[in-house]
């Protein structure tokens, strides 16, 4: 038995996620990024993805991939492990996975989501996702941006010694 909350217990491997999409909860919500340092914007986005349906993966990219991503500095400053801890912690987020590739195209082929959902400083068109997504028949949608509240900002904020 469990004494406390674990939010590691969200965590799925990318193939044991693969082998339980059929009893996932439909429908089923799929979104993917960094999350590196989690912030109000963060936390806003995934809560709005996950209203879209019943249940709600976040597919984080590996350490490797994020840094192919072309963050500045030396991110993510979060391992891999730490994000998907934090991420689980949310009651939002029903299972976090990883990926090691640029995007998470193969991941989605597999589960095939209802809804494939990005951050506001996205556009559908732009997204190499909706093709893929909107040829099963899933729906692509851009989650909230909350301005002023990034990452990076937050970084450079901190950088600069400002209180």
């Amino acid at each position: 038995m469990i004494d406390k909350w674990d939010s590691a217990l969200k965590f799925l491997p990318p193939d044991r996620l693969k082998e339980m999409a059929p009893r996932l909860a439909r429908p089923l919500v799929f979104t993917n990024g960094v999350f590196d340092i989690l912030h109000a914007g963060h936390v806003a986005y995934l809560e709005a993805a996950s209203a879209q349906g019943s249940c709600l993966i976040v597919a984080l990219n590996s350490d490797a991939s994020a840094r192919g991503l072309g963050k500045p500095g030396d991110r993510p400053f979060n391992t891999l492990k730490d994000r998907v801890r934090v991420v689980g912690a949310l009651g939002c987020v029903s299972w976090v996975t990883g990926f090691d590739e640029p995007t998470p195209e193969a991941l989605l082929a597999a589960l095939r989501p209802d809804v494939y959902v990005k951050g506001g400083d996205y556009r559908v068109e732009d997204l190499p996702e909706t093709p893929l997504v909107r040829g099963w028949g899933g729906r692509v949608s851009i989650g909230p941006f909350l301005e002023g509240r990034s990452s990076t900002q937050l970084i450079e904020h901190l950088r600069a010694g400002a209180p």
